[in-house]
């Protein structure tokens, strides 16, 4: 039998208040209503921008959210991605406003200050010597060539307020929590050049929730990174989004890779209830 204690760490696959559950070839199969899943719901489906997967035929690792060391991580929650006035919007607005990104993140930082979880946030900022780089790869060209993220200098503020820049006014309250770090920027796309996972070794985290822009670039990328350097990661679906052209859809080829890498995906609603209900609300 579990202790209290025990019951603190949920797992996003099973943690669900009121789930039915369900069980085919050892993969669990969570019903999102109450009492038993219904037939319907258990059909197999993959995962989408606001549904979990159900039985696609792959592994369903789970992620068991423990308070002690457990954080999580935003990728660039700012103007000149999720604001309507940033540089990006023309491409990625359809897909923020079809995934409620800007309203889940806000959840994921108002859950957070609900329980006195730790966030990291993980910017992106390029100052004057970085448009003098020799090289760069297919979108770091477009971004120093529309002047995304640009602030003048590493140790001046000027002109930050209110630029494509700077957070996202509806989050910036929440930027006033000691238990949200700002992390030093990263400079292409993935955590690689900055100090996060110092950041989120010295706290003593090795769990992370990841959402946050672009999906196929920085989250993405974030995701992997950290993977690689021993974190356990989900990702929050529904809280990213992605560039979509006449070509490409950004975010669908990131779903597909959150899904086949990360412990985890799922959606805001059930994140938030699982972070809830590890915590002890």
């Amino acid at each position: 039998m579990k202790n209290s204690n025990d019951s603190l760490g949920l797992t996003i696959a099973t943690a669900l208040l009121g789930a039915g559950m369900a069980f085919s070839s050892s993969i669990a199969i969570v019903g999102l209503g109450s009492g038993a899943a219904s037939a319907q719901e258990l059909q197999p489906r993959a995962a989408t921008a606001k549904l979990p997967p159900v039985n696609d035929g792959l592994p369903m690792p789970g992620f068991e959210i423990t308070p002690a060391n457990t954080a999580i991580v935003i990728t660039d929650p700012q103007n000149d991605f999720l604001s309507p006035d940033g540089v990006t919007w023309g491409v990625v607005g359809q897909s923020i406003t079809e995934n409620g990104t800007v309203e889940n993140l806000d959840a994921l930082f108002a859950v957070a200050e609900r329980v006195d979880m730790p966030v990291f946030v993980s910017p992106h900022y390029y100052f004057q010597h970085d448009h003098e780089w020799h090289f760069e790869g297919t979108l770091e060209t477009l971004m120093h060539s529309i002047g995304m993220f640009d602030r003048p200098h590493a140790l001046s503020l000027d002109g930050f307020e209110g630029s494509g820049a700077d957070w996202l006014e509806s989050y910036k309250p929440y930027f006033e929590r000691e238990e949200v770090v700002v992390t030093s920027p990263h400079k292409v796309y993935g955590p690689d050049s900055n100090d996060l996972a110092l950041q989120l070794r010295k706290a003593g985290i090795d769990k992370v929730i990841l959402g946050g822009m672009s999906s196929n670039l920085c989250t993405e990328s974030h995701m992997r990174s950290l993977i690689e350097a021993g974190f356990e990661v989900m990702v929050v679906t529904d809280a990213t989004a992605g560039a979509i052209t006449a070509h490409y859809d950004g975010y669908a080829a990131s779903l597909t890779n959150f899904r086949m890498i990360a412990s985890a995906v799922d959606n805001t609603e059930n994140t938030v209830r699982a972070i809830e209900a590890a915590f002890g609300m």
